[in-house]
C-alpha cells in the first residue's frame, strides 16, 4: 500500500527536479544574453516558467522510470536545451565556455545552498527531501559535466579545441546521444556518478547512504 509519505516525497522529487532543470537552462540562456546573443530571449527561452523548457521523454517519462526502477535511489531528468547562436559572441570559443560552464555551476549553487539549509537546521528540517534536492542537483552538475555532445562538458572541451577540431566534435551530437544512452545503460549511474555523489557527500559532511 502506497503511504502518504511516499506520495509526497515523489512529488518533492518531481518539482525538485523541475525548479532545478528549469534554473540550469535559464542559466545558459542569460549568460549567453549577457554576452550579446539575443536567441534565447528571441525564442521565448528565457524564462524562469518550467513550462517553457519542458521536454516530455527528458523532463518527465525519463525521472518517473528513473524514480520508479530504482526505487527512489536515482531520479534525473532534462530539458530542452536554450538555442544559442554563438556567431554573436565578440569571442565565440571562449563565450561558449562561460555558457557551458553556466548550467553545471547553478546546480552546484543550489547543492551548496541547500546544504548549508540542512546544516543550519540541524537534520530537523524535512531533511530527506533537502537532502534528494542535494542529490538531484549534483547529478544535474557532474553529469552535464561529462564532455560528451550535447552535455555541457562538451561546449567546455570545444573551446579548448582548435577550430577545426572543435567543430567536427561537435558534429559527432547524434552519436553523442546514442553513447550516452549507452552509458546509462551500462551501468554510469552505478559506478562513476552515484559514487562521485556519495564522495562529493562525505567532503559535504552530509550523513546519507548513495
Amino acid at each position: 500500500m502506497i503511504q502518504p509519505v511516499d506520495i509526497l516525497n515523489f512529488f518533492s522529487i518531481c518539482v525538485i527536479i523541475f525548479m532545478s532543470i528549469t534554473l540550469h537552462e535559464y542559466s545558459h540562456g542569460f549568460v549567453a544574453t549577457k554576452l550579446g546573443d539575443p536567441t534565447p530571449k528571441a525564442s521565448g527561452r528565457l524564462s524562469l516558467n518550467p513550462l517553457t523548457h519542458i521536454d516530455i521523454f527528458g523532463t518527465i517519462i525519463l525521472p518517473v522510470l528513473l524514480i520508479a526502477l530504482s526505487g527512489g535511489r536515482v531520479a534525473f531528468g532534462y530539458a530542452k536545451p536554450v538555442p544559442i547562436n554563438p556567431y554573436h559572441f565578440k569571442n565565440p570559443k571562449r563565450d561558449m565556455l562561460w555558457v557551458g560552464l553556466a548550467g553545471p555551476a547553478v546546480n552546484f549553487l543550489i547543492a551548496l545552498l541547500l546544504t548549508g539549509l540542512l546544516k543550519v537546521s540541524n537534520y530537523m528540517f524535512i531533511p530527506e527531501i533537502i537532502i534528494e534536492g542535494i542529490l538531484i542537483n549534483l547529478i544535474l552538475g557532474i553529469f552535464n559535466l561529462v564532455p560528451i555532445p550535447p552535455l555541457d562538458g562538451s561546449r567546455v572541451l570545444s573551446a579548448l579545441l582548435p577550430y577545426k577540431l572543435s567543430y567536427s566534435y561537435l558534429k559527432m551530437e547524434t552519436i553523442g546521444s546514442f553513447a550516452l544512452i549507452l552509458l546509462i545503460m551500462i551501468g554510469f549511474f552505478r559506478w562513476f556518478l552515484l559514487p562521485t555523489v556519495s564522495y562529493t557527500f562525505s567532503l559535504l559532511n552530509i550523513k546519507a547512504a548513495i
